[in-house]
């Protein structure tokens, strides 16, 4: 996938040398990775999780089992074989004995990834001094997380999260740089709420005007084309992501796809059996029971792609979004029309 990626940026007469730098820490997928992923999702008896089935989770089950291979372990072949020979021995006892799947090729994958270190070779280095250098030398580092809060390992809703932590927190363990480096955090929220996979969505709309908003919006996931499940904006979950982060600013994108709507609503709490919890709450089964109380705004019913400035969206929108921001706690820095970059409209110079 990765050389995919790098092609497809040499085929836009893009240079890619001397800015794609990769950490020799970086764990790798391996083909049994994907295959296991494969596996378990079809299990009957798992929850089905809805993963991407790239190996991601299997793959970091190796990383925290202690048997993970490294971009440094294609150095040394003899490394890279035995720890290779160990793993698939084990993966193969899986496959034959609990999935009555064929056995894997050691060999084949052994020169499979000396192969792949050779075209990677020239992007490899310790991103750790890479990084630290460039702070020391007062160089700006603008660093994205992947997925989000609700996706995170330790604090989204569980188990219908990814293996890592894509929290602000996330940033230093992955990166080896400072906590004390960060002086700003930029939560990225929709205007409205979306998910791609299995896992709870409290204010999911229903499936008609859903898949209006995904039209509308071209709810499709990123990496495996799936349709997102959309609904209205959920303060709860955007005020636990705030304070698990501590948000600096909020950048809110696409705010056009809700142009049209004669009225939206902003989910306030949670009501489950006569309480309503203003706090995100870490039960499955309450997410999966509870009914939002939501309060409704006014909408618009114009066009804001062609505003540039907060002041030139309609007076109901900056109500809408300022409603937003005083029930989340956060400033709102950023906010965007459309997919253009000239449809950003920045609330507050950093």
């Amino acid at each position: 996938v990765l050389m995919d990626e790098i092609d497809f940026i040499q085929k836009k007469n893009i240079t890619v040398q001397g800015r794609l730098f990769i950490s020799h820490r970086a764990h790798l997928i391996m083909p049994y990775h994907k295959i296991l992923d494969s596996k378990r999702e079809q299990q009957p008896e798992r929850i089905k999780i809805g993963t991407t089935g790239r190996g991601i989770g299997p793959a970091y089950a190796d990383k925290f089992n202690r048997t993970g291979i490294r971009i440094v372990d294609l150095l040394d072949r003899e490394t890279l074989k035995g720890k290779l020979e160990a793993n698939i021995n084990e993966k193969n006892m899986l496959f034959e004995h609990i999935y009555h799947d064929e056995k894997i090729d050691t060999e084949k994958i052994i020169h499979d990834y000396i192969e792949f270190d050779q075209k990677i070779d020239d992007y490899v280095t310790d991103t750790t001094v890479l990084l630290n250098n460039a702070i020391d030398e007062g160089k700006n580092l603008l660093v994205e997380g992947a997925q989000g809060t609700m996706l995170d390992i330790d604090y989204g809703t569980y188990p219908y999260v990814t293996s890592s932590n894509p929290t602000a927190g996330g940033a230093c363990t992955g990166l080896g740089i400072s906590p004390l480096d960060i002086d700003r955090i930029i939560g990225i929220v929709k205007a409205y709420t979306t998910r791609v996979g299995m896992g709870p969505l409290p204010t999911e709309f229903e499936k008609e005007f859903g898949d209006h908003i995904r039209e509308l919006g071209g709810e499709y996931g990123a990496t495996t084309g799936r349709p997102r499940r959309c609904g209205w904006f959920d303060a709860v979950v955007v005020s636990y992501a705030a304070r698990i982060n501590g948000l600096s600013h909020l950048a809110i994108t696409k705010l056009d796809v809700l142009d049209t709507l004669p009225e939206l609503k902003i989910c306030t709490g949670y009501k489950y059996k006569n309480r309503v919890y203003h706090n995100f709450p870490a039960e499955l089964w309450i997410l999966e029971n509870l009914e939002p109380v939501y309060e409704t705004c006014p909408g618009w019913r114009q066009d804001t792609s062609h505003a540039r400035f907060f002041e030139e969206l309609p007076i109901e929108a900056q109500n809408y979004l300022n409603r937003i921001s005083e029930l989340v706690n956060v400033p709102i820095g950023i906010v965007s029309v459309g997919s253009e970059r000239n449809q950003t409209i920045i609330v507050t110079q950093y």
